[in-house]
């Protein structure tokens, strides 16, 4: 079996080494060229575990190649897979699907023979018919189907998550194109993983709630960590006790300052704005958006409390600045939301982070000063700010920590230490929702 994806980006890369690693020929095809060269070269353009190896393992072995070229690939591919970027529009937060059209007129020029179309982007409902409406349109002799089989890899833990997925959906309208889709995924068949058939809509669809769902517990539960801190309670204990229920569940249930990265900012917005344009109310997704922006908003302002009132000609040691751990993804990370804000009233910025810092440098503002090590981040500083959880950062020699600075205020976003070991490391400590705090207004 042969397959092209289009992009390599990380649902392209991942998804593509993946599909290797179950025997299957695949070609990756993006139109950077200086990409292509580097994933020739061996290197790879984005942080994830694992990722590094797996490709090097397939591209030694023969399965996995990378080009700029569309012609041999899409005219040998039994399966032609867009997984191609879909950034939020400027303007109305829809998602931008100009490089998934683009890529289906480029597909339409060299299909050969039978081919299933598979959108594996995310991309808003209807998007499918209207790829197929654009092949038509270019190539009116072409013999395809199309699919939608969306993607739903966590950063870093993604190959795990493809490899052994909680589920997969296969949007299909004929039965060639569902029977190819699962001699694809017999691999994770043979794992007894689940494998849901629905129609296109359904499965652009699917993805979307999924997401906006997910972000609905996030925010749900920073709104209980602020009324826990109103009135003594601790959201750590709150949300165990509510995770604890079998309808609810406890994933997702980590009060911190707010969600970010590639999907679930991107998604919620796309999600409103096709009730709105559906004629349909999306009030649940549009407050869980308002509520993630107000969480970012007072960590701010806990921080500002934490270290006096005021920021100006403070340094302030930020260890974390993407989104989550193991990953390198700053987008719509709430570091890209707080530290500009503190900049602005006079903070001086000291920062840390495993793998994020090439990307920060990109989005921050030049005079954040950048640390390879977490001591020579906080050497100095007046309060820290935990902002992302890595491992790195939830066994640290405290006392060490502390000596190396010039205050003693710990503000933990992440809530990964407890009050009595930080208070007895000599910390002024301050978190998030546990009932020790004066109420932020």
């Amino acid at each position: 079996m042969n397959i092209a994806m289009i992009g390599s980006g990380y649902v392209g890369l991942v998804s593509g080494s993946c599909f290797a690693e179950f025997g299957v020929n695949v070609t990756c095809i993006d139109i950077d060229q200086t990409k292509i060269d580097s994933l020739n070269r061996g290197e790879i353009p984005i942080y994830e575990p694992g990722l590094s190896d797996l490709v090097a393992k397939n591209v030694k072995e023969g399965r996995l190649h990378f080009s700029t070229q569309f012609q041999e690939p899409v005219s040998k591919a039994d399966l032609v897979f867009i997984g191609v970027g879909t950034p939020s529009r400027r303007g109305d937060g829809f998602a931008d699907l100009k490089y998934v059209y683009a890529a289906a007129k480029e597909i339409a020029k060299y299909l050969n023979g039978y081919t299933v179309i598979v959108d594996k982007s995310t991309v808003p409902v209807g998007t499918a018919r209207n790829v197929e409406r654009i092949i038509q349109e270019e190539n009116p002799e072409a013999d395809f189907d199309m699919a939608s089989n969306p993607e739903f890899l966590r950063e870093g833990a993604a190959l795990s998550d493809f490899m052994r997925p909680d589920r997969v959906v296969l949007g299909v309208e004929s039965d060639r194109a569902e029977a190819l889709l699962r001699e694809l995924y017999r691999p994770i068949n043979l794992i007894e993983a689940p494998i849901l058939v629905t129609g296109l809509e359904s499965a652009e669809l699917i993805k979307y709630a999924s997401n906006a769902f997910l972000a609905t517990k996030i925010s749900f539960i920073n709104e209980i960590s602020t009324l826990c801190e109103a009135v003594g309670a601790d959201v750590h204990a709150v949300a165990k006790g509510m995770g604890l229920d079998g309808r609810i569940g406890r994933k997702f249930l980590h009060a911190g300052p707010g969600y970010g990265g590639s999907c679930f900012p991107k998604d919620t917005q796309a999600l409103a704005r096709i009730a709105q344009e559906n004629g349909v109310s999306c009030r649940i997704v549009e407050a869980v958006i308002e509520v993630n922006a107000a969480q970012k908003a007072r960590m701010i302002k806990k921080i500002r409390s934490a270290i006096g009132g005021s920021e100006a000609g403070k340094t302030i040691a930020v260890l974390g600045l993407t989104f989550k751990p193991e990953t390198d993804d700053m987008r719509d990370a709430p570091s890209l939301s707080i530290l500009p804000a503190l900049i602005e009233k006079g903070a001086i910025i000291k920062a840390h982070d495993p793998e994020g810092i090439e990307e920060a440098r990109r989005q921050l503002p030049d005079n954040v000063q950048y640390f390879d090590d977490v001591m020579s981040t906080v050497d100095g500083a007046d309060a820290i700010v935990l902002m992302t959880e890595w491992n790195a950062y939830r066994a640290m020699k405290l006392t060490d920590i502390k000596q190396k600075m010039s205050g003693n205020v710990f503000i933990d976003l992440r809530n990964v230490y407890e009050k009595e070991q930080m208070q007895k490391a000599g910390f002024e400590y301050c978190c998030v929702g546990r009932g020790q705090e004066l109420k932020i207004s």
